[in-house]
């Protein structure tokens, strides 16, 4: 059988062609870039105006999990469709608004622009080991994902019980851990589309932006904690 008509199955419940593979890793890849032009955008806008500044607490994690949870599920229900890109474009840039007051934080700091951008060297090359060991990995990699979804949900409690308490050495110790398990996450998103597991070139953005999006809040808070040298 010729390359582009072979087909596998790595226990994600059906079989893609390698075509198909290929087709949605492109796709996957231009969105993925595309999706950071609004999260730029969105940070500016926060940083610029402010407008997040008064989010602290418990209100700014109400309108963080319902505007992200609200857009998650829009893009679901959206993703077959010609709105699905416009509607996860939205989530991104709502998400860099989201990200805004943290760069502020930082921003405010004599280093920290240095910070923001050792962030996002670490972030990219975070990604691009995991991109190639996906494509390098012959092991089904399906059975990390209940672990890792376990692991998830344990940082995301962790983080919102910290959000009312504000212990810097727990928001170390979470930002370690948030920076592990999406780590791992990213080369799992990555495997299932490589192997065939993802189809829709959306969901896969999805995926891939919200590991990257945690992995680099995660680098920021840590360089920030550690790092950031005041005036």
């Amino acid at each position: 059988m010729t390359d582009n008509i072979q087909s596998i199955d790595h226990g994600y419940g059906y079989v893609a062609s390698a075509e198909q593979r290929n087709k949605v890793l492109r796709n996957t890849y231009w969105l993925l870039a595309l999706s950071l032009v609004p999260t730029v955008l969105g940070a500016w806008l926060g940083v610029a105006t402010g407008i997040t500044q008064s989010l602290g607490g418990g209100l700014g994690l109400v309108v963080f999990l319902g505007g992200a949870f609200g857009f998650m599920y829009a893009i679901e229900k959206t993703k077959n469709s010609a709105a699905g890109v416009p509607v996860l474009l939205g989530f991104t840039f709502f998400m860099g608004l989201m990200l805004s007051r943290m760069i502020a934080m930082v921003l405010g700091f004599k280093n920290g622009p240095d910070l923001i951008m050792t962030a996002f060297g670490g972030t990219a090359g975070v990604f691009f080991v995991m991109a190639s060991l996906s494509s390098v990995i012959k092991r089904d990699l399906s059975g990390m994902g209940k672990w890792l979804f376990v692991g998830a949900v344990a940082v995301m409690i962790g983080g919102i019980i910290n959000v009312f308490v504000g212990s810097t050495a727990a928001m170390m110790a979470i930002s370690v851990a948030v920076i592990g398990i999406f780590s791992a996450y990213m080369l799992y998103d990555l495997k299932r589309i490589v192997d065939g597991g993802e189809t829709n070139y959306i969901s896969a953005t999805l995926a891939l932006y919200l590991d990257i999006i945690n992995v680099f809040q995660a680098l920021l808070a840590l360089l920030g904690i550690a790092g950031g040298e005041r005036d």
